[in-house]
């Protein structure tokens, strides 16, 4: 394993990184090596882009310390199961990624996106092969063959956004969080803008019923009933299994059928399919948040009421900070927890005084384990039967 080389190095070049993202273009290897460029705006970002070149010192010895093969350069690998630029999951952590090369004067990212996960063996050697030295894993849904690849190119830094319940690794570094927490407070920030606007009716599209699906919604709806009882939520899937977030016909067809039947807000837990579902709610002026980006309230080509976040890019920096104080290193997994760690949770965009008091308010209590029996019991329901 790589782990205290890759470790000295992040104390000299991560500690480099702004936090924020970038829109720049990436170098995109598709599954197929054949798809074009996506033309997609990427998301307006919330911070500034960085001006400043790199201190050309601490470059030179990041360089050095994070070049695992020799050849004077520092490359990252990218996998993603989605679209890199579909402005919410899975550009997240490619975005961040971008930015820490560019700012410590990296090679540009190799993407491979859109991978299934029946082919993520395949596309995880193919991006191990191109000489990277760190390869970040976007998603659970395509981590199953880390487990052998870890081990066959251990010189190699290994990361992973898993989520929950993904098994630890000492030669995979992890960032993980709780999707009841996050959900629930999605769905009682909801429940705030629909009692503010008289709405009482919110759909939650998604994929196809896994269990992960599952706790996020079950959880959504508690929290949307924490704000009033009578409130209801409807799932839909949108897509096949497995995996199949980024069905935008599906998603189109299943955000019209709310529509139809009166939804005051949609909850668009998608990743290629989520920027046409929102669009369609702001024709409609539906209530819509993101689902992971913490960038959608600084977005003007759409409008988000509310950001879900659950941020890989996010995770990423500061998992980046914390080692260089020493704080996380290879094997490690990092949870994040809402109400104790900033990344995570819903916020409201342009909240009244009275719902940011709200929302701060259940901040803590789920911080103090208010609602541990609760999102105990969601997790049971949602994972019976596997």
């Amino acid at each position: 394993m790589k782990a205290s080389t890759f470790t000295a190095a992040a104390l000299v070049a991560l500690g480099l990184v702004a936090a924020g993202c970038s829109s720049d273009k990436t170098t995109t290897t598709t599954a197929a090596a054949t798809t074009a460029e996506a033309t997609t705006a990427a998301p307006a970002t919330t911070a500034a882009e960085s001006t400043e070149a790199p201190t050309t010192a601490a470059t030179n010895d990041a360089i050095k310390l994070l070049d695992a093969n020799g050849d004077g350069k520092v490359q990252f690998g990218i996998a993603a199961a989605g679209p890199k630029d579909d402005g919410a999951y899975y550009q997240a952590l490619v975005d961040e990624a971008t930015k820490v090369s560019k700012d410590n004067g990296f090679e540009t990212p190799i993407v491979i996106d859109k991978i299934a996960a029946e082919n993520a063996a395949t596309e995880l050697t193919n991006l191990a092969e191109q000489n990277v030295d760190v390869i970040l894993v976007g998603a659970s849904s395509i981590a199953d063959p880390l487990k052998d690849l870890v081990t066959k190119y251990d010189k190699i830094f290994w990361y992973c956004n898993c989520g929950a319940g993904y098994p630890s690794n000492p030669g995979l570094a992890q960032s993980q969080d709780d999707s009841s927490e996050i959900s629930y407070t999605a769905g009682y920030a909801t429940g705030l803008l629909l009692k503010a606007s008289g709405g009482t009716k919110a759909t939650f599209l998604g994929c196809c019923d896994l269990n992960f699906e599952k706790e996020a919604y079950l959880a959504y709806e508690e929290g949307l009933k924490g704000v009033d009882p009578s409130y209801t939520m409807t799932y839909v899937p949108t897509g096949s299994r497995p995996y199949d977030f980024d069905n935008t016909a599906g998603a189109t067809e299943a955000m019209n059928a709310a529509i139809s039947a009166g939804a005051n807000a949609v909850y668009p837990y998608l990743g290629g399919a989520h920027e046409a579902v929102v669009k369609i709610a702001n024709e409609k002026k539906i209530i819509t948040m993101t689902a992971g980006s913490s960038k959608g309230c600084a977005r003007t080509d759409l409008k988000y009421d509310m950001q879900v976040k659950f941020d890989g890019g996010d995770y990423l920096g500061t998992i980046f900070k914390e080692l260089l104080d020493g704080k996380f290193k290879e094997g490690d997994t990092r949870v994040f927890h809402v109400g104790v760690d900033p990344e995570p949770g819903a916020e409201i965009c342009n909240p009244t005084a009275d719902q940011k008091a709200a929302m701060d308010a259940l901040y803590k209590k789920i911080a103090a384990g208010d609602f541990a029996a609760d999102f105990g019991a969601i997790k049971g329901k949602a994972y019976a039967g596997g």
